[in-house]
């Protein structure tokens, strides 16, 4: 009874359920329905006078750009209203049905008046803003006031925010986009620094606002078994879905563009979240996991046809190299618990191995090999230049490797660029490296050539990216077979608690080192296919940090963002860093300097990161969980 009444006293009735607005239920059903359908109206209204912004916003009748993104925006938030107002449709939105609203909503307010105040900064004033701009940017206002005055979930047990953190959320961005928009009239060259800060600051104060006044995820009953072959139509649906969202992510040809479809993908997935439907979506994928697995690799390899040109085609067979060579390192960090700061040393041996075998004119070994002797030459050297490193160094732990990794892998960029028949014998070409590698050709089928298949050409990096395709399959299944087997649960109890686990029998310094070796291998596979892409191999990439992927703290940062210990956790990361990278070109030498503030505020918002485990979830959100634990001991 004593912590029967603990619990009441902790949440006063009603206190948590307040909306940040007062008004009617059906007011602000109203407002937020009808906001979401006049933004998406006022996507058809030309937003400027001018065509000098990029999509051409002076169009009438017909959406641009960024416009595109409000209309998603627009029509979600009246959908989702609709939801939440119509008790006969909450079946199809079991979860918190007026939150989903909400962060909807926000996603329509983000892009609409991100592209309205770059409009002001890049035409210089809000003059060169037509009353389509302006109507569209109040709809988004109205939809956003609108779920504010929504009744809150029940299962929301977090008190609601103060309407001064609301006012200092938006007075704080404020301010500094004012502040910013100042030295860009000034001609300043801060500006864009400021204003890019502006945003940032803006962005993680409202998600912090807004995850404690939506609370934690829904949990839900789980939903009625449906048949097979509905499950499958289901996940091709939302494959589908999948794959033209990422073709569109792609294919985004200026970084405002990017930066808006990043606003409304954040924002919907967290309100999907919240909808629950994202978690009825997971449990269809998880009671067919064999054919969601097939599924999605035909997924994947449809991106060739979907994709807009071939840079866009270079791009995902980069990322799949970046994200194949991440899962790699997931092995080394995720599983067993190691911190390598040099890791995309072993990348760069198995780009150097492959390149010397590949037939190239100015390599020093004159030798082709065929490429699956190649991948299994890359794979091998990398695994005996880890056992190598880790036979010396692996009796340390925590800080002291780290510090050793990071040395090792400054002593490969160093080796190789002296190598060059000056400074030391001529194996690598030194600081010009390999070039002029090749095209592989397997079974007859020159990958350099281009090919039409059914009816669509594809090019040479569309040929790449289907094979890289089955190399990351292959690299999956290696992964996946490891972290179930009985290595895999001694590296996890290693990476618990290590003195424990050798208290329990295990071997400690045998199975990291088995973990070193693995890891390294996975990522000289995928440097075998990195070096015929890129046509040559040079030392300047295989850095700690850098601007451009792959470095070893992009990898690093893509493992801990994505998920460790996950499969697909840092598949998600590699890919959201490289494709930032890339689309962000505009902050020009602010880049890395946004990246970290994105890096600590991402670490603050979702530390157990995107795709987290079971076990991670429960070491960061112990305290989340221990409320419903008492309630169930006092029920009891």
């Amino acid at each position: 009874m004593t912590d029967t009444k603990t619990l009441t006293t902790e949440l006063p009735d009603g206190a948590a359920l307040r909306p940040a607005l007062r008004m009617p239920v059906v007011v602000a059903q109203g407002l937020a329905i009808g906001g979401g359908v006049f933004t998406a109206v006022s996507a058809f209204l030309a937003w400027t006078y001018s065509s000098s912004f990029p999509g051409d916003l002076t169009i009438n009748g017909y959406p641009g750009g960024l416009q595109w993104l409000t209309l998603t925006a627009g029509v979600l938030t009246a959908l989702m209203g609709v939801l939440a107002a119509v008790p006969g449709l909450r079946v199809l939105a079991p979860g918190n049905p007026g939150n989903a609203t909400l962060l909807f909503a926000v996603g329509g307010v983000a892009v609409t008046w991100f592209t309205l105040i770059a409009i002001a900064v890049q035409l210089h004033g809000l003059v060169n803003l037509t009353s389509g701009g302006w109507i569209a940017g109040v709809a988004s206002l109205v939809a956003l006031v609108g779920t504010l005055g929504l009744p809150r979930a029940p299962g929301a047990t977090t008190c609601a925010p103060t309407r001064a953190e609301w006012l200092q959320t938006l007075g704080g961005g404020a301010g500094l986009l004012a502040v910013g928009y100042l030295l860009h009239v000034t001609d300043n060259g801060a500006s864009g620094l400021v204003m890019a800060g502006a945003g940032v600051v803006l962005i993680a104060r409202l998600c912090i606002v807004l995850s404690r006044y939506t609370g934690p995820t829904p949990t839900l009953r789980a939903a009625k078994r449906l048949p097979v072959a509905l499950d499958v139509v289901l996940m091709v649906v939302m494959l589908a879905i999948a794959l033209e969202v990422f073709a569109y992510g792609v294919d985004t040809p200026y970084g405002q563009l990017f930066v808006g479809f990043l606003a409304v993908l954040c924002f919907g997935f967290w309100a999907l979240s919240q909808s629950g439907l994202l978690r009825r979506a997971t449990e269809v994928f998880d009671r067919n996991r064999a054919v969601a697995a097939v599924l999605g690799f035909l997924t994947a390899a449809a991106f060739v046809f979907v994709q807009q040109s071939d840079a866009d085609a270079a791009l995902g067979v980069n990322v799949l190299i970046f994200a194949a060579t991440a899962l790699g390192l997931n092995v080394v960090v995720g599983l067993a618990g190691l911190l390598d700061l040099g890791y995309v040393a072993f990348l760069g041996v198995g780009a150097y191995a492959a390149a010397l075998v590949s037939g190239a004119v100015t390599s020093s070994v004159h030798a082709t090999f065929p490429f699956w002797a190649a991948a299994l030459t890359g794979a091998a050297v990398s695994g005996i230049f880890g056992v190598l490193l880790g036979a010396p160094t692996l009796r340390v732990r925590g800080d002291y490797l780290a510090i050793v990794t990071l040395g090792f892998g400054e002593i490969f960029r160093i080796v190789v660029s002296n190598l060059d028949g000056v400074s030391g014998p001529n194996v690598t070409g030194g600081p010009n490296g390999i070039v002029n590698i090749p095209d592989l050709s397997i079974l007859g089928f020159n990958l350099g050539n281009p090919h039409t298949i059914l009816g669509a050409t594809i090019g040479r990096f569309a040929n790449y990216f289907w094979l890289m395709l089955i190399i990351m399959a292959i690299i999956m299944l290696v992964f996946s077979r490891a972290a179930d087997s009985r290595i895999g649960r001694a590296w996890v109890a290693i990476r618990e608690d290590e003195t424990a686990a050798t208290a329990m029998g295990i071997n400690g310094f045998r199975f990291k080192l088995l973990a070193f070796a693995l890891g390294a291998s996975l990522a000289g596979l995928a440097g075998t296919v990195m070096a015929h892409v890129n046509f040559s191999v040079v030392p300047d990439p295989f850095v700690f940090a850098g601007p451009v992927p792959p470095n070893s703290a992009f990898l690093l940062a893509a493992v801990v963002i994505g998920g460790m210990g996950t499969v697909s956790g840092p598949i998600v990361g590699a890919t959201l860093f490289y494709l930032l990278q890339q689309k962000l070109t505009f902050l020009q030498s602010n880049e890395l300097l946004i990246f970290g503030v994105a890096l600590i505020l991402f670490m603050r918002l979702r530390p157990e990161g995107i795709i987290a485990s079971k076990s991670r979830k429960l070491e960061f959100h112990e305290a989340e969980e221990a409320p419903a634990a008492q309630l169930s001991t006092a029920g009891a």
